[in-house]
């Protein structure tokens, strides 16, 4: 955050630069008061009454543009916030998704955008004005001493109301923010899920849930806005009573011949300016509560990431990819995932990942891709540690396809590119590549398709050839498959073997799969079963342990089948990595 005080620094500086210059131009109309009542009363100047007039309006215009400025210069400070957070809270929120294998969460960006709303609102400017309070007593106290004393017990009240405010309704506004997250999050992961609950009639007790958690939202909000709204009018009607009882005590001083009409008068109107800044931060408490609670968890947001040490580019890599002795324990996590699991591929060589499921299949490909962190163990590519290269630096280098296959909005030519600068032949290549070239010139417009993630405008089994052309994008190095053919038909599984043939010796791939169809084409087969590894070597050495289809693995002598034996139902381990 040291580098948002950095890019704030001056912004602020100047909306401390105009209150200042507003500020003092407010005293000009309590001046005007003074002067009129008394000398142009008493001397009937016409003359005296147009010059005092004339200086009025200029030094009021001034205080228009001056306060014109200081509006638009915050609009600009919420704009340098959004722009400056916005980006990296995205980034740290796409890597925690990444790691938790879900949908990322979007509360950062919503406190990004209260942040925003906080420095855009008038109870930033009330920030600025209300030590003013000091400079108007002061002048006060100047014209008469009595008058002095009580503008300035008017002040301590109303601090004391703002402090009291804060004491009453700084933990309802958090409980009610926290509350009010809750139930949106349930309801974005409902809305995943939002098929399923069609088809199976689950709308009603979705919504009735949801509506629950709102209710608990209400529960809470009632009695804070209760409190907001009492403690906003009480405010008010104290700044209008001591306005009151301070003109009451002016015209006393007047009456006793110890102040003139004219003190009255600017005294009064001087102290109603005094005590405006306090009520406008009581007006505006919610949203400056909102907006310090939701820097306090941007700050907790982005301390969980270290900064990242300038690192020298390294060469692209070869695709030698090392394994050593991996154990992953999920955060927060009773069971491991993973157990010593090793082994080591030269580059152009491939492994066929089998097992049962639940047994530890995914998770490993996410440690080989580097996103996920091993608990022990180390991954390395050409020798260095692929959990600690830079992402924007490896990640051209490596070719991915998830379990789950998600495409992004844009054309099908732009998901091949990545979301980056479309290269037409190297999407092309790609395309052919992964044997579905052909498959995307037959959709509606071709490689200019427009792709909406919610559109059943492509199947699976299209989406899934689509990811496999975007992971051979850029011809990397590694590639991890993951179940890449669970919703493939049988032309689409010989475009895949086609696909594994081309790259056998050129690239290194991993492959996750249940189906014997691909193992000809691959050269060793790593064997995982419980989070341990039971057997990695060639195909025909591990083939060659299988025994009428099956193999036993494990202490308790438990029999898995081996690819050909049976075929797993696709996705199966999908909820692999949420445990």
């Amino acid at each position: 955050m040291d580098s948002l005080y950095n890019l704030l620094k001056r912004p602020l500086l100047h909306v401390a630069g105009f209150s200042f210059v507003v500020n003092l131009l407010l005293l000009v109309p309590s001046l005007f008061m003074l002067q009129v009542f008394d000398r142009v009363f008493s001397s009937q100047s016409g003359d005296t009454l147009l010059v005092l007039t004339l200086g009025v309006g200029i030094a009021l215009a001034m205080m228009l543009a001056l306060d014109y400025l200081r509006s638009r210069l915050q609009g600009v400070i919420g704009n340098l916030v959004s722009d400056s957070l916005s980006p990296m809270v995205a980034r740290i929120m796409l890597a925690m998704g990444a790691q938790r294998a879900g949908r990322a969460p979007s509360e950062g960006l919503r406190d990004v955008a209260s942040l925003r709303t906080l420095f855009s609102s008038q109870g930033v400017v009330a920030l600025f004005d209300a030590p003013w309070v000091v400079v108007y007593v002061a002048v006060i106290f100047l014209a008469h001493p009595a008058l002095g004393i009580a503008a300035a017990l008017s002040a301590l009240l109303m601090l004391a109301l703002a402090y009291l405010n804060d004491r009453l309704t700084r933990r309802d506004i958090e409980g009610v923010v926290k509350a009010s997250s809750e139930a949106t999050r349930y309801l974005e992961a409902s809305l995943q899920n939002a098929e399923v609950a069609q088809v199976l009639g689950m709308s009603d007790a979705l919504i009735a849930r949801w509506r629950a958690r709102n209710a608990d939202v209400l529960a809470l909000q009632s009695p804070t806005a209760r409190k907001s709204v009492a403690m906003t009018a009480f405010t008010r009607v104290v700044r209008q009573s001591v306005q009151v009882l301070m003109m009451a005590l002016g015209a006393w001083l007047v009456i006793n011949g110890e102040a003139t009409a004219g003190v009255m008068i600017a005294t009064t109107t001087l102290l109603g300016r005094a005590l405006a800044p306090v009520e406008q931060v009581v007006g505006s408490w919610r949203v400056l509560a909102e907006g310090r609670a939701a820097w306090r968890r941007l700050q907790e947001l982005l301390g969980t990431v270290a900064a990242e040490p300038e690192r020298m580019n390294l060469p692209p890599p070869t695709g030698q990819l090392v394994a050593q002795q991996l154990v992953y324990r999920p955060p927060r996590g009773e069971r491991t995932i993973l157990a010593g699991v090793s082994m080591q591929l030269e580059p152009g060589e491939s492994v066929a990942v089998i097992g049962p499921s639940g047994a530890g299949k995914s998770t490993l490909v996410r440690l080989l891709t580097g996103v996920w962190k091993p608990t022990a163990g180390t991954v390395r590519l050409d020798g260095a540690d692929l959990a600690a290269w830079p992402r924007d630096q490896i990640g051209p280098c490596i070719g991915y396809v998830p379990q789950d296959v998600e495409l992004f909005g844009g054309t099908v030519a732009e998901n091949i590119a990545r979301l980056g600068e479309v290269d037409g032949e190297k999407v092309v290549r790609a395309a052919k590549l992964a044997n579905c070239h052909e498959m995307i010139l037959g959709l509606p417009d071709g490689y200019d398709t427009l792709v909406d993630p919610q559109s059943a405008l492509l199947s699976p089994g299209q989406r899934q050839r689509i990811a496999l052309a975007r992971a051979l994008y850029g011809d990397p190095r590694l590639v991890i498959l993951d179940e890449p053919n669970s919703n493939l038909d049988g032309a689409g599984e010989q475009a895949l073997g086609e696909t594994l043939k081309a790259l056998r010796g050129n690239t290194t791939v991993v492959i996750v799969t249940h189906r014997t169809t691909l193992v000809q084409h691959i050269d060793k087969i790593l064997l995982i079963e419980g989070g341990r590894a039971q057997k990695f070597g060639p195909v025909a050495e591990v083939m060659g342990a299988v025994q009428g289809g099956r193999v036993a693995v494990g202490g308790g002598g438990q029999v898995v089948p081996l690819p050909g034996a049976a075929v797993a139902r696709p996705g199966a381990e999908a909820g692999e990595a949420a445990r």
